[in-house]
């Protein structure tokens, strides 16, 4: 089922970003039992410096992705999400690739990101994409739905 995918920066409010978010959303309030599972603020556009989304051959939004900035060298990936039919397919690696080239173009060398351990097929994406486990960063130090994990990037040669 391996496809090839186009990924493209868009509006963080286009139709297509927010049905994505809304199937994210219903499928860890699903996962978790209730609709209270994220420590923090939820991105908004006023803080998300990029949003990605993954169409398939046909077009059609399968897959986003966003970046929170966290401070000059690092930002957090939020909303990587892909349909359920479309995983499987590279669409989840495409997206993260996307991030990681708009993170290194920003100047960017790391990534880090918060999941849960509600999401055992998210942690083993993250951890088979050189991913590597952290203490709970931030708003999730202390909770205990939370698995945190960070990447160095590596920056291309001149």
């Amino acid at each position: 089922m391996a496809g090839v995918f186009t990924v493209g920066s868009v509006p963080w409010d286009t139709p297509d970003g927010e049905e994505l978010r809304r199937a994210q959303r219903a499928e860890l309030d699903a996962r978790y039992g209730s609709g209270d599972h994220e420590p923090g603020l939820p991105p908004t556009a006023a803080d998300i410096a990029v949003f990605v989304v993954a169409r398939d051959g046909s077009g059609a939004a399968v897959g986003c992705g966003a970046l929170r900035l966290l401070d000059d060298a690092s930002a957090e990936i939020k909303r990587m999400y892909v349909l359920p039919a479309s995983r499987g397919s590279g669409a989840a690696a495409a997206v993260l690739r996307a991030l990681e080239a708009e993170a290194l173009s920003r100047g960017l060398s790391e990534l880090r990101l918060e999941t849960g351990e509600a999401q055992p097929d998210a942690i083993r994406f993250y951890e088979r994409e050189g991913y590597r486990l952290i203490p709970n960063y931030g708003p999730y130090r202390g909770e205990a739905l939370s698995v945190c994990y960070a990447r160095t990037l590596d920056q291309p040669d001149d």
